[in-house]
């Protein structure tokens, strides 16, 4: 793939790098073409990340990537919603049951609990997506992965610069700055996104900054230091709407949001560095440590100035600092590739929460320190034994343990400090087959695991107090069979078909008063298959395909409260917040000065919480883009324009699972106008 100057605007056509089988890492640790990993893994490029994309959410890209469901929606107090096979479909904030990584640094704290808004796509070279039994070899709530890699620096100085304007009062501008002399080599990115929001009160400014210096210390010894911060002041939450909500008015705001001021401010700063030394021509060491801070303040939309036996209040603060650190060890003899490595997370968390007083902070009402830490160690193996045949396996060892110590003891509120821990071995086994020199057959067998996160760890129903010591990890068995081809210069087509089971399914148990409790149920299975197809024809058009299907339901029944009314959730219902099908398509078309896409996403009806009782309709939204480009020696300017939902489709993109208020609903924009441009000079 031609890459220009610059921090990764590309001048080769889109699809381009499809000409070659895509290498891929996350699965086996180390690099190796896509055709040689018995499992699930995509990998996108700078080109697909940017090009006439406004580089602000995920959901611009990973649409495209089968058995992903990223939601956005239009909610940036709340951050996206991701799940991969229908792990972290349950989440209502941030995302959880996938393991997010950037430049090797968790973006996932040890709890299973992620943000992905810390991504800065404006700088990223590639985005890999492992599904299936290999993710569980990242550790607790690995359902699946997503791992972004920040562009190495420029040879030659480059300024790249971003220009993005829209609807909504929508914009972001951002540069990009790097450089290489001698043996160390930098590269900044700065960038600013506001946005009135398409629903009232959802106003949001965002400031992201991403820096990645590298610095060979010897022909076989580099090291990397990446840092970022993200700075989201007063950001504004509009809520969930209740179904009769949607249909009076899906741009308004629910009342209470005006009511409590209900919004989020969002502070953090990380810094990580990474040694990598080859030994040998057979052997590689790498180390990398890390640490960083978050600050949260948000204000719900409620009061929380109840007994304080029944709520935690109606603002939250939360001062986090979390650290980390890896060894990883890779080496090659003969026909045998393995990796051993130990890895280290913790976070620890100071947690207040105070009355809402029509969006003023009031009488506090949760002061405690929570800590979460992890530790694992694991071994990973691909062993060649015949020409065409290679066996895969690992093994990983996990153990988190978590710490609360409660400050805030009154009468009524008695002392809620405890610890829990949990242990899990999880084993992943795959064997691939080369029937031809272009078309691989694979199968593979895992078991993972995902430990509740502090949220849903924290309290037990009442009078009883403490940590919920008897909410389970849950526990899972993965499955999968799959095909890869390549037909030069015809197609690429990836085909997989997945079975899950998993056992003691964290769900909702009481929820009431402002405080949700939870509990295991029985178990859940996961049915479904996945095929992905890409174009690799020499001419101006192309195109791309995605398509997942994913029955996902519960095996047994269970009973929940919502306030006081006991309620049964019978086996068979589906998982809430998991469409059983979703297609994407694309068509595109590329001249040296000119190129234009067209692409559209289906997603079936999704139900909003366990019992079944309402669902999102289903959906198809289509998408328009064209653009110009100019280049010459050392620069390249591009101008575009797009239309999003050009049918002006009424649509839910987003859904609150199991939401107490039965404000399930977060409407998506009507049709949109934006446009952009983007520059790079080399000196």
């Amino acid at each position: 793939m031609k890459k220009i100057v610059g921090g990764g605007i590309l001048l080769a056509a889109t699809g381009a790098f499809a000409q070659e089988d895509a290498v891929v890492v996350t699965a086996t640790r180390v690099p190796q073409p896509s055709l040689e990993v018995p499992a699930s893994v995509d990998r996108l490029y700078a080109d697909e990340i940017r090009e006439g994309r406004p580089q602000v959410n995920l959901s611009e890209s990973l649409g495209r990537v089968p058995g992903i469901v990223v939601q956005n929606r239009q909610n940036y107090a709340q951050d996206l919603q991701i799940s991969s096979r229908g792990f972290g479909a349950r989440a209502t904030f941030g995302v959880r049951g996938i393991r997010l990584i950037a430049d090797g640094i968790p973006a996932t704290m040890p709890d299973g609990q992620g943000q992905a808004a810390t991504f800065a796509l404006g700088s990223a070279e590639s985005i890999e997506v492992l599904r299936g039994p290999f993710s569980s070899l990242y550790g607790n709530a690995a359902g699946g992965v997503i791992v972004v890699e920040t562009a190495d620096p420029p040879v030659q100085p480059t300024v790249d610069v971003d220009l993005f304007a829209g609807s909504y009062g929508t914009w972001r501008a951002a540069t990009r700055l790097g450089a290489t002399q001698g043996a160390l080599g930098g590269l900044f990115d700065a960038s600013r996104f506001e946005s009135d929001g398409y629903r009232d009160h959802s106003a949001v400014q965002r400031d992201h900054f991403n820096l990645k210096l590298k610095y060979a210390v010897k022909p076989d010894t580099t090291f990397t230091l990446v840092g970022n911060q993200l700075r989201q002041p007063e950001t504004q939450d509009p809520l969930g709407l209740t179904r009769a909500q949607v249909d009076q008015n899906p741009r308004q705001a629910t009342p209470q949001a005006i009511t409590f001021n209900t919004r989020k401010t969002i502070y953090q700063e990380q810094l990580g560095g990474t040694l990598s030394h080859r030994l040998d021509t057979t052997s590689k060491i790498e180390a990398t440590v890390y640490g960083g801070q978050r600050w949260v303040e948000q204000y719900l939309g409620f009061a929380g100035g109840a007994p304080p036996a029944t709520t935690s209040g109606g603002v939250v603060q939360l001062d986090r600092e979390y650290a980390g650190g890896a060894l990883r060890y890779f080496k090659t003899l003969g026909e045998v590739r393995f990796s051993l490595g130990a890895e280290y997370e913790s976070m620890a968390e100071r947690r207040r929460g105070f009355v809402n007083n029509n969006g003023i902070a009031g009488e506090l009402r949760r002061d405690e320190d929570d800590e979460v830490s992890s530790t694992d160690v694991y071994a990973q193996a691909e062993w060649r034994f015949a020409e065409r045949w290679s066996l895969h396996g690992g093994l990983r060892s996990s153990h988190v343990a978590f710490k609360s110590t409660d400050y805030f003891v009154i009468a009524g509120n008695p002392d809620d400090s405890g610890t829990r821990d949990y242990s899990a071995t999880t084993p992943v086994a795959g064997i691939l087959y080369r029937l031809e020199k272009n078309i691989s057959l694979y199968a593979n067998l895992g078991r993972g695991f995902e430990t509740p996160t502090f949220a849903e760890l924290a309290h037990q129903n009442p009078p009883a107090s403490g940590l919920n010591f008897a909410l389970q990890a849950s526990k899972s068995t993965h499955a999968e069979v799959g095909a890869k081809a390549l037909f030069a210069g015809v197609a690429r087509v990836n085909l997989a078909l997945f079975g899950i089971d998993t056992k003691d399914e964290i769900v909702v148990d009481v929820n009431r008063d402002g405080r949700t409790t939870f509990k295991n149920a029985e178990g859940t299975e996961r049915r479904g298959f996945e095929i992905a197809a890409d174009t690799l024809l020499s001419g101006a058009f192309g195109a791309q395909f995605a398509y997942t299907y994913l029955d996902a339901t519960f095996k047994e029944s269970f009973t929940s409260i919502a306030n006081t009314t006991p309620v049964t959730v019978p086996a068979g219902n589906a998982l809430p917040g998991v469409p059983k099908s979703q297609a994407y398509a694309q068509v595109r078309y590329r001249k040296p000065s000119f190129y234009a896409y067209a692409e559209a996403l289906y997603r079936a009806k999704v139900p909003v919480d366990d019992l079944n009782s309402e669902f999102a309709a289903a959906y198809t939204v289509f998408n328009l883009v064209g653009g110009l480009v100019q280049h010459g020696k050392g620069w390249r300017i591009s101008e575009y324009v797009r239309s999003d939902n050009v049918t002006d489709r009424n649509y839910i993109g987003s859904v609150i699972v199991n939401e107490g208020n039965r404000r399930f609903y977060e409407p998506s924009p009507r049709r949109s106008m934006s446009g952009g441009i983007q520059a790079s000079l080399q000196f």
